[in-house]
């Protein structure tokens, strides 16, 4: 397995995955990688649902998308046909939350990434979530009580690459 370091710059967003499933051991791996983020004052309230990409669920999400963006048929679904998709959802009052989320879905990511898997970290689906229908898609994603949307992770493996992003290191980092 890769180390930190290079998973880290060998990362990119995955926008194509071939139909082969995820085993239960690399879909443990990722989950853990999650549930071992820390969190603000140890509150570990980050909560996991996972979907496979054919569920139904994800099916929904993607029409209440595409019809409070206008769209009709998208050349791809939201999680570009990959295998699985894990919701992440946070304490709706805990100040902390949205950033215990994003520390909990970067770590899956480069964990994906280690494993020789592709992964797309995903906010698009956020005003369908958290729209009019968001009861409706709560109860759906069995959510905890008092619990909403915050990001997700599709994950699979690559049928594409992408190169990372190119950076410019001095025309975004201050020294003091």
């Amino acid at each position: 397995m890769m180390n930190a370091l290079d998973a880290i710059r060998r990362r990119s967003s995955t926008r194509g995955y071939t139909p082969e499933p995820l085993t239960q051991d690399q879909l443990e791996t990722l989950l853990h990688a999650g549930l071992q983020a820390p969190t603000a004052t140890n509150r570990q309230e980050i909560h996991f649902t996972v979907l496979e990409g054919d569920s139904p669920v994800l099916r929904e999400i993607e029409e209440e998308k595409n019809s409070l963006r206008g769209q009709v048929s998208p050349e791809h679904n939201f999680y570009y046909e990959a295998p699985a998709v894990i919701i992440l959802s946070m304490e709706r009052d805990f100040r902390w939350s949205p950033v215990d989320a994003g520390i909990a879905v970067e770590n899956m990511a480069l964990a994906a990434e280690a494993l020789g898997l592709g992964s797309l970290i995903i906010g698009c689906i956020r005003d369908a979530l958290l729209g009019e229908k968001r009861e409706y898609f709560s109860g759906l994603l069995k959510l905890p009580k008092d619990y909403d949307f915050a990001i997700a992770i599709a994950v699979g493996h690559k049928a594409v690459t992408k190169e990372p992003h190119a950076y410019d290191m001095g025309g975004r980092v201050t020294y003091l």
